[in-house]
């Protein structure tokens, strides 16, 4: 379910987040407007994932102009429900909060970086810990306010899907105590908090979390999961400039038959430039092109009921019969069989874009 090319990155929705909290706090965007994903067609595309990196840059900025825990509190704060996608909804439309936080477990790489980032349930008789472990390369304070917003956020959600408040028996920090607690005790509703933990935790009556949500709805969990599985199937993680560029390019793909000098101009640089680039990153722009139109084209085939000769047409070519041999040359076998077998050449998923669309 979790593609290795995820990792390292998160949901533009938790960068967004990030950046909304920094501009709240006063921090210069000078400090941080040129990193790698925050150009609005990035950070505003629910389709592309951020580098961690971006994330971690804008945390460590924050806490160096306020506390931790005063970071923690108004990230919290900003978190409303449906900020975050459909990862809130798997929490608040689950038939009890403690399915529901098991489902955002199980898809927690739709708005985290799970190669740092963890989220565990833990049933112990009357009770049940939620822990959040973040290994991420961060510094203390930055780690600090991650770790205590991420168990605020556990518990509004859990709030939310009960309608009403549950305060936690007892919270856990993987912090030094600050100097004035109180805005730590406001998020969690308790002054049963613990620092210097091995691991951030909130522990909760196990009768809270297990009560009948109000508003549950019969099969709407099974909906949001797959759509979960969806979200992260058609993500595009923006890992370094060549991510970028696909971004562009699959844009554009979205809207025509993409050119060379259309995808320049999105990018800001010249046609030269932008070959120059593909060129140091081992590929060329008629390879990314064809595999644009191959991931399309391979989508268009499992999920319609569209003519090979109306997909040719969506999809560039002359006819249908250059697209029969573009399929052949990609899979080894005719657009038909590909649609009725649902199977494809294990190649296909070689380059950067086979999944993108």
């Amino acid at each position: 379910m979790v593609s290795h090319a995820h990792q390292g990155t998160t949901s533009s929705a938790l960068t967004r987040l990030s950046v909304n909290a920094a501009r709240l706090l006063g921090i210069p965007p000078h400090g941080y407007a040129h990193l790698l994903g925050l150009a609005p067609e990035h950070l505003n595309d629910d389709l592309c994932r951020t580098p961690a990196a971006t994330g971690i840059r804008i945390a460590e900025l924050t806490t160096v102009h306020t506390p931790w825990s005063e970071l923690s509190v108004l990230l919290a704060q900003q978190s409303s429900i449906g900020t975050l996608g459909v990862w809130d909804y798997l929490i608040t439309s689950a038939p009890t909060p403690l399915e529901g936080i098991r489902d955002a477990s199980a898809y927690f790489a739709t708005v985290a970086d799970t190669g740092t980032d963890t989220l565990q349930v833990t049933e112990d008789g009357e009770h049940i810990t939620i822990s959040h472990v973040n290994q991420a390369d961060l510094t203390y304070e930055a780690a600090c306010a991650i770790r205590a917003y991420a168990l605020g956020l556990y518990q509004r959600r859990l709030g939310e899907a009960a309608q009403r408040r549950i305060v936690p028996v007892h919270v856990a920090l993987a912090a030094e105590a600050p100097r004035r607690h109180d805005a730590l005790t406001e998020l969690y509703g308790t002054r049963s908090i613990d620092f210097e933990a091995p691991d951030s935790s909130i522990t909760f009556l196990a009768g809270d979390l297990k009560t009948p949500n109000p508003h549950a709805q019969p099969g709407l969990s099974t909906v949001l999961r797959r759509h979960a599985e969806q979200t992260l199937a058609t993500a595009i993680p923006l890992h370094n400039w060549l991510d970028l560029f696909r971004a562009a390019l699959a844009s554009a793909d979205d809207e025509t038959t993409p050119t060379l000098s259309a995808v320049a101009r999105r990018m800001a640089v010249s046609t030269r430039t932008l070959q120059r680039r593909l060129d140091e990153h081992g590929t060329t722009w008629s390879d990314e092109v064809e595999t644009v139109r191959r991931a399309r084209i391979t989508r268009l085939l499992h999920t319609t009921d569209l003519s090979i000769d109306a997909i040719a047409a969506r999809s560039g070519y002359a006819d249908a019969r250059a697209l029969r041999r573009a399929v052949q040359r990609w899979y080894g076998t005719t657009p038909a069989t590909l649609r009725r077998t649902g199977h494809h050449h294990p190649d296909s998923a070689a380059t950067g874009l086979s999944d993108l669309g």
